[in-house]
């Protein structure tokens, strides 16, 4: 089986971070404790092997530009996106920003970052066998 080549989805997010704010984890978790609601971006099948952040509301990112409206009506609510590596979520940002969002921001590293950084555990995700 090949391997996957991950190059344009780097340079399409590494574009989007041009025009984005990102957050340390430790950014992040202040930014949280004033008020920024939480949402995770992953997959549902990402879940079930890293589980979301308590408080974390899910809007996978497939779904997200049309549900987000259902989940949040005030475009000027803090929010911190995150995705498993913080590709993703990258997208996700500059897409709610297109949307009118004004304060979104991405969690740098994602999630994996987020477990690190505190000491968890992180459980690779090979997204293939995963959805596969």
């Amino acid at each position: 089986m090949p391997a996957y080549d991950y190059t344009d989805i780097r340079r399409l997010a590494a574009d989007a971070r041009t025009r984005i704010t990102e957050l340390t984890p430790d950014d992040a978790r202040l930014e949280i404790a004033r008020g920024a609601l939480l949402i995770d971006v992953r997959d549902d099948v990402e879940l079930l092997q890293n589980p979301p952040l308590a408080s974390a509301i899910h809007l996978s990112r497939g779904q997200l530009e049309y549900t987000i409206s259902e989940v949040l009506s005030d475009k000027d609510t803090p929010l911190v996106l995150y995705c498993a590596g913080g590709n993703r979520g990258a997208l996700a940002t500059e897409s709610l920003q297109k949307l009118g969002y004004t304060r979104v921001f991405n969690l740098e590293g994602g999630l994996r970052a987020w477990r690190l950084e505190a000491g968890q555990r992180w459980l690779y995700t090979d997204r293939k066998a995963l959805v596969g």
